[in-house]
């Protein structure tokens, strides 16, 4: 039977070391504080809250889904941020503003009461704030329960939120598809490639099939695989894998960037409970 993603993902937790388990169990606890804050502000406002439903209910079911998605790669780059190498902070075409992340928080509010509670959609929307102010604060004191549990108080419950969020954009959004769209690398990441000396020659450049001769300084990806500048330039202008292995480098495209952080940590968590098998 297939393991459940929630599964993979603690796994893949699971080989942080307690150190590292506390410091990212204190980040997503201050993240999901600051959520709170902002959520408990918006239902605590007539107006704020009006607005906010308003443009929310004005945006395209795409648009909703990239709210989500933007959502879920900060929360993707909390889970990963201790692993080895890091992410690289969002960039700003991927990171979500002040006004989203409210729409956003909103939406996750009104699917998570719809989902216990359907007959929500029957009550008169003018009493959408008050049911919705009940629920954040029985959610708030589930959080103030959180400080001084170790780790499964606070990441179990923000890893199902991760894995809602990625099936919610992988029915409206297109993330999980079998076939991928390509997206170019992000600028910044093949800035920071690093020039390497050829030793010992004889070596192919797979993308020109020529020779990377001894000596010549050939740009090296994460995966230490070796390439010409000049041939390297134009594939990752249009793809953000290495030609050999299909190494993922980061990209400026929200969901390219979700599927390249999920398929890290899937493959991860198989590693660790394939060695729990054994």
């Amino acid at each position: 039977m297939p393991e459940s993603s929630e599964t993979i993902i603690i796994a893949a937790l699971s080989t942080l070391t307690p150190q590292q388990l506390s410091d990212l169990t204190a980040s997503i606890l201050h993240q999901n504080r600051h959520h709170h804050h902002r959520i408990s502000a918006l239902l605590s406002s007539p107006s704020s809250f009006s607005l906010t439903l308003h443009h929310l209910q004005s945006l395209s079911l795409h648009h909703k889904a990239l709210l989500i998605a933007k959502h879920l790669l900060t929360s993707l780059h909390h889970l990963t941020s201790h692993f080895h190498p890091p992410p690289p902070p969002a960039h700003s075409s991927t990171a979500i503003n002040h006004r989203d992340l409210d729409a956003a928080l909103l939406l996750l509010l009104l699917c998570e009461v719809y989902q216990d509670s359907p007959e929500i959609l029957n009550t008169p929307r003018s009493e959408w704030r008050e049911i919705l102010a009940k629920r954040c604060s029985d959610d708030v004191l589930k959080l103030q329960s959180c400080f001084g549990v170790h780790y499964g108080g606070a990441l179990l419950p923000y890893v199902e939120m991760v894995v809602r969020c990625w099936r919610f954009i992988g029915v409206v959004g297109g993330v999980g598809r079998k076939e991928r769209w390509e997206v170019g690398a992000a600028p910044a990441a093949v800035v920071a490639l690093p020039t390497v000396a050829v030793r010992g020659g004889g070596k192919e450049c797979v993308i020109c099939k020529e020779e990377m001769r001894e000596g010549r300084d050939v740009c090296e990806l994460p995966c230490e695989h070796t390439f010409h500048w000049m041939c390297i330039l134009p594939w990752l202008r249009k793809r953000n894998t290495c030609p050999c292995c299909r190494f993922q480098l980061p990209t400026e495209d929200v969901v390219g960037e979700i599927e390249r952080l999920w398929s890290a940590l899937m493959k991860i968590g198989g590693t660790a409970l394939a060695c729990d098998w054994q």
